[in-house]
């Protein structure tokens, strides 16, 4: 081992001892550049370290292998042993220091493993590493969105979406987490992109809900990516509009409620997004037919966007809402008239489409095979049931939940020092304009 590579050791060991964790953290960024020179004597680094009491040294020396990896072309059975190990016996108290290092860390391995098309491999290990240094199961951290990420590329969405279900009410922002901020961003310049991982995990989180057809919960998550406050359109958000577009007419059968002050959207995000309005220009027509032949003019670039499934599935749920609006105006309909009516290919097909309304809840209808009739039916519930009752009274409670929470953080932000400040700014400012300046000269100089 290297006389560099023996002083990094001994540092690491010495500090790590006497429980200088603060200065070892601040000192460590300049040695990512001397460990990835070393790449292929890094695992003797590791036998002389131990994770639990090293935890600050261990991590550097992983971040480091995860940067060469790209021209080291290491063994992933190997990186991914080494991340799991790292992120099963690490001292968190150790970590906190350096949770920038660690973020980092996360992102360059979930793009090691979808590079290398093994993401299902570290579904368990990102999910370990968010339980790991979130402070509360409702902080939202950058690696959520490396989780959700290789949820989407595995197609494995059920470990990920116990987290997707969590309402978030406190995001954890590397930048204020890292006394060493400016020293940090020269060696790791991703690091602290805090706006872009909170876009990413609502983007992610929108396609998986989308995936598993939990079309309101999408619908939700895709509005929170559009309408974050920002000066510039980011590529995320664009994306995310274009499915938000389509999710809203699967949804609500039109444009879903957009905040007026998201100026972004009607700026930049609109005239980029022509192809998905000629959709819901259309749509509102209520024909099948012209959706269909609109689809088909488009597909290149839904293609593009990967928005052809979503594409397909809007025009579906055409079919269905056409449907819906028969059950208001008829009692009976055989099933060649009904797809007459909706536009589809014929009888079996209406039977199919309406076979699937009813088993979803859709509809309330019965069909007789016989004469090829359907019967639609009024809702059979009567809300008077211990079932509903005991909704209504699960509702009640997630309500009050809410409304304390609410509360809470209304307290938290009335006592920030920063909130006062500004405040008593703004009643100076107003205070100051009750007395008004004397000009001289012309006031259109």
């Amino acid at each position: 081992m290297g006389s560099a590579l023996e002083n990094f050791v001994n540092q690491v060991r010495t500090m790590s001892a006497s429980g200088s964790f603060r200065e070892l953290a601040d000192d460590l960024p300049e040695s990512v550049s001397l460990l990835a020179r070393n790449w292929s004597i890094l695992d003797n680094v590791l036998e002389t370290l131990d994770v639990q009491q090293h935890t600050l040294g261990v991590l550097y020396v992983l971040l480091a292998k995860l940067h060469s990896a790209a021209t080291a072309n290491p063994e992933p059975v190997q990186i991914i042993q080494l991340m799991r190990d790292f992120v099963q016996r690490n001292n968190v108290e150790q970590l906190r220091f350096a949770i920038c290092a660690f973020y980092e860390t996360c992102h360059l391995f979930t793009d090691y493993l979808v590079q290398k098309n093994l993401s299902i491999l570290g579904i368990k290990i990102m999910a370990r590493a968010v339980d790991q240094i979130r402070q509360m199961d409702t902080q939202l951290t950058p690696i959520h969105a490396d989780l959700c990420l290789l949820s989407l590329k595995a197609k494995n969405f059920n470990l990920v979406l116990a987290y997707l279900d969590t309402d978030i009410t406190d995001i954890s922002t590397a930048a204020a987490e890292c006394k060493t901020q400016q020293q940090q961003q020269s060696q790791h310049t991703d690091a602290n992109n805090d706006a872009k991982y909170f876009l990413l995990f609502y983007y992610y989180g929108g396609m998986i809900y989308t995936a598993v057809k939990n079309y309101d919960r999408a619908l939700y998550f895709f509005e929170v990516c559009i309408t974050t406050p920002a000066m510039a359109m980011s590529h995320i958000m664009l994306e995310a509009y274009k499915k938000f577009l389509m999710v809203s007419l699967i949804v609500e059968g039109n444009i879903a409620f957009i905040p007026k002050n998201t100026q972004v959207i009607g700026r930049f995000m609109k005239p980029m997004a022509s192809h998905y309005h000629d959709l819901v220009n259309v749509y509102a027509n209520s024909s099948s037919e012209e959706l269909r032949i609109l689809i088909l003019k488009y597909s290149e670039a839904f293609t593009r966007d990967s928005n052809m499934g979503l594409a397909k599935q809007v025009a579906t749920s055409l079919y269905k809402r056409n449907i819906k609006r028969l059950t208001k105006t008829f009692l009976t309909l055989s099933l060649s008239d009904v797809a007459s009516r909706v536009q589809l290919s014929g009888a079996a097909e209406a039977e199919r489409y309406i076979l699937n309304m009813i088993k979803s809840g859709e509809i309330y209808a019965s069909i007789n095979q016989k004469d090829g009739m359907v019967l639609f039916k009024d809702d059979p519930e009567k809300y008077n049931s211990p079932d509903m009752f005991l909704n209504v009274q699960t509702n009640i409670t997630q309500v009050l939940d809410l409304v304390k929470q609410i509360n809470k953080m209304e307290e938290e932000i009335i006592l920030n020092p920063m909130y006062v400040k500004k405040a008593l700014g703004s009643q100076d400012d107003d205070l100051t304009s009750q007395h008004p300046k004397t000009y001289s000269g012309d006031p259109t100089d």
